[in-house]
């Protein structure tokens, strides 16, 4: 099994947290933080590549030779934790950590009950502005005259993510990669100051169903590559193209599953079991926080970081936590180490049979791209 250490999120100077204020100090937003020290301009498109990790980009790069020529000027910044979609996602959409925001992961029971909020799929009965109500980086920008636009596949339009992470832009349905490099362009030709938000899901689909590895994950790589290259020509004058993603994953396989769903010294004194492969998050029954802690400590030595709650808070892994969220958090979080993914089959089927996974702390999930073009005006 890989040893490779974990690293830490670095928000406040070089995470997707910092992204978006940093492009709307760019844009001339009053009141915005940009840590980041981006070149002011009059319009901005951030692409986001689901699941294009720094690591995996830069061991292909011959398969993406448009984003090759912009990696040498670049470093990359850190996803936040967990290493998720919905949590990464939300982080540029309010240019907050999760503690403020909320979205901590991929499932969260929610307080006061035994019931599990899939946060990409979520729950009819939870309402997105309440679970999330911290203003998004569009109203920010529309307050101040800046014309938003969320380009992304039509399904997504009105989802509870999308509400969390999103209101206040316009929604600009685009199904395929033709259609979301034509919107981009129309997006920032519309109006003399504008954000657009271009989100491409695929890549991170064929990393979970044949890896990372894979001729699949690279081919498509190649054609992420012509959409970045493609909105990049489209840019207006005094204009920035920002290329970033929301996690990086590892490729796992049969021998490096571990079932944490069957295993009955795993289950006693839980009362939900939530988070994802990668980064569990369980949540205690009453007075069984400790033995809940030192069985998973035990049974899952050598293949995962076993800590509490307030570990994970006090090393600054979601950020500055607020009271309200830090009750969102599991008692007892699990990281797998190296290639391991921690599986429920039952509960989860398809979820357990993925082969690439993310969500926890490697450098291959952590580490994303900032690649950036700029247009003189």
């Amino acid at each position: 099994m890989n040893a490779t250490p974990f690293e830490s999120p670095r928000y406040g100077g070089a995470s997707l947290a910092d992204l978006t204020p940093s492009v709307l100090a760019s844009l001339g937003v009053p009141g915005e933080n940009g840590p980041l020290g981006l070149p002011p301009v009059r319009r901005a498109c951030v692409l986001l590549v689901d699941g294009m990790g720094w690591e995996p980009l830069l061991a292909n790069r011959s398969h993406a030779p448009f984003l090759s020529s912009l990696i040498d000027d670049a470093t990359p910044i850190t996803a936040a934790f967990p290493t998720t979609t919905a949590t990464s996602l939300t982080t540029l959409g309010t240019g907050l950590s999760p503690g403020h925001h909320g979205v901590i992961g991929l499932q969260v029971a929610i307080p006061g009950s035994d019931r599990v909020l899939h946060q990409l799929r979520w729950d009819p009965d939870v309402d997105p502005e309440v679970w999330q109500p911290r203003p998004t980086v569009y109203e920010r920008a529309e307050r101040a005259g800046v014309t938003t636009s969320y380009i992304a596949a039509g399904a997504f339009e009105g989802g509870g993510l999308s509400r969390a992470s999103a209101r206040g832009s316009h929604y600009v349905p685009a199904n395929d990669i033709t259609e979301l490099a034509v919107q981009a362009a129309a997006t920032l030709t519309s109006a003399d100051r504008a954000l657009a938000f271009v989100y491409h899901p695929d890549l991170d689909m064929y990393g979970h169903m044949v890896g990372v590895d894979s001729a699949y994950w690279r081919l498509h790589l190649g054609h992420v590559d012509r959409l970045a290259e493609q909105i990049a020509e489209a840019l207006p004058p005094d204009a920035a193209l920002y290329i970033t993603a929301d996690h990086g994953m590892v490729d796992t396989g049969p021998d490096t599953r571990v079932d944490v769903e069957s295993d009955p010294d795993l289950s006693a004194g839980v009362r939900v079991l939530a988070g994802e492969a990668r980064v569990r998050q369980v949540y205690v029954r009453d007075g069984a926080a400790d033995d809940v802690l030192a069985a998973w400590r035990e049974r899952l030595d050598g293949r995962a970081e076993v800590i509490t709650r307030d570990d994970a808070i006090a090393r600054g892994l979601f950020g500055v936590v607020d009271d309200d969220v830090r009750e969102r958090i599991g008692d007892v979080l699990a990281l797998a180490r190296g290639d391991i993914a921690l599986v429920a089959p039952k509960a989860e089927p398809l979820e357990s049979s993925l082969v690439g996974q993310h969500g926890s702390l490697t450098p291959a999930e952590l580490r994303v791209p900032l690649l950036r073009v700029t247009t003189v005006a």
